[in-house]
């Protein structure tokens, strides 16, 4: 399998993970305010502090976003671009949000692809501190109870990355929940498998999903060689298999070119680069 040597040493566990209770909810975005503080409201307002969020049809202006790209130094496996900023704004045709805190304010980690102003079809990592929304809408999303998801030093990456830490529960759990993330040179499928087959889940829906993959193989033979890619779960389920349980992911992504890609992974054969966020819902 594919494997790109981080800068820094893991941990022998290669799932953080952290059960909990979730909602689904939906929430609206007002025109004309910043997103980050959009999607916080709305979190807040249904009484969450953390979750995902589902952007499809969200319009941004202005907006700011960077690729993925190669390091210019070995402190990093990979970086990011300059930050882009494209006249018009931009209207997600599919994207993802992990939303939770960094640095102990409200932050957001979120990957898309999207048509620009002019036309121009690019995807790539917003960001939250220069983005507002365009245009009012409602959206999908999915609130956590008793997990939440915070940012803090990788001494794998040297990156500062979201993953899952228990948070305190409203009330009696709903559900059966799972705040994940998937660490380096991991096969993204597999271990979602795997994480179900040991706790008895025989079926389980993912919601949000943002991370990357080293480069992507996928099930109509589609490929990406370019290693360092943005990725957004588009789809994504867990459920029974020839043999087992079998991960039917569907993804968005660009690599570090600008080239964008998406559809289902190959199971076995698409390995985690960076980090890979999500929640598991057991059915």
């Amino acid at each position: 399998m594919r494997r790109i040597e981080q800068p820094g040493t893991g941990t022998p566990e290669r799932i953080q993970w952290v059960e909990c209770g979730g909602r689904a909810v939906s929430l609206t975005l007002p025109a004309g305010m910043p997103l980050l503080e959009a999607v916080r409201e709305g979190f807040a307002a249904a009484g969450f502090a953390s979750g995902t969020v589902k952007l499809d049809g969200l319009a941004l202006s202005p907006f700011a976003y960077v690729m993925p790209a190669l390091s210019k130094t070995p402190e990093h496996a990979a970086f990011y671009s300059e930050t882009f900023r494209p006249a018009g704004g931009a209207r997600i045709e599919r994207g993802v949000m992990t939303f939770g805190r960094r640095d102990g304010a409200p932050f957001f980690h979120a990957h898309a692809l999207w048509v620009e102003g002019d036309g121009k079809r690019s995807g790539g990592h917003i960001l939250p501190e220069e983005t507002i929304v365009a245009e009012t809408i409602t959206v999908p999303a999915l609130g956590l109870d008793g997990a939440a998801f915070v940012a803090e030093p990788d001494g794998e990456t040297h990156f500062k990355l979201f993953g899952p830490v228990p948070a305190p529960a409203a009330g009696p759990r709903k559900g059966r929940f799972f705040a994940l993330r998937i660490k380096p040179n991991v096969d993204f499928c597999g271990a979602l498998e795997a994480f179900c087959a040991e706790r008895g889940i025989r079926e389980a829906a993912v919601h949000g999903g943002v991370g990357s993959t080293i480069g992507a193989r996928f099930a109509d033979g589609g490929r990406v060689e370019n290693f360092a890619t943005e990725v957004a779960i588009t789809a994504g389920r867990i459920g029974a298999g020839a043999g087992g349980l079998a991960a039917a992911i569907d993804v968005a992504l660009v690599d570090y070119a600008g080239a964008l890609a998406s559809g289902r992974l190959v199971r076995g054969d698409n390995p985690v680069l960076m980090t890979f966020e999500l929640v598991l819902e057991a059915r």
